[in-house]
């Protein structure tokens, strides 16, 4: 988790003085600190959950690494309160929302195993 906080605070960091360069000083005051990626988390759950599935990627590195995998093959949905996320959606956006997912996850274990195998054969 100390992964994810460091390279959230990075981010907010970075779009701040971005809309700096942007937008000059005035948009200092805002605080972006509330804004993150609702897909992080989520992917972060699938990742613990699924992890049994694959016992050949273990450890905290190669869950990350299976974590960021993932997290770039989905859309960023960034937001400040999971509920708003939730309320906008609906049923059938949230059903396929966690499908994306799931199927990211494994896609990212396998590609994971994969470059983990090959680097072992080398």
């Amino acid at each position: 988790m100390a992964d994810y906080e460091a390279f959230a605070t990075g981010l907010k960091r970075a779009l701040m003085w971005t809309f700096l360069f942007l937008y000059g000083e005035r948009t200092m005051s805002a605080d972006f600190s509330s804004i993150f990626n609702h897909h992080e988390r989520e992917v972060f759950t699938a990742v613990t959950r699924m992890s049994s599935d694959f016992p050949d990627v273990s450890g905290d590195d190669l869950l990350v690494d299976v974590a960021c995998v993932a997290l770039n093959r989905l859309p960023p949905r960034y937001i400040r309160h999971a509920v708003d996320y939730a309320f906008y959606l609906t049923e059938r956006e949230r059903v396929e929302s966690h499908a994306a997912i799931d199927e990211a996850v494994a896609y990212a274990f396998r590609f994971v195993k994969s470059r983990t195998e090959l680097r072992a054969r080398k």
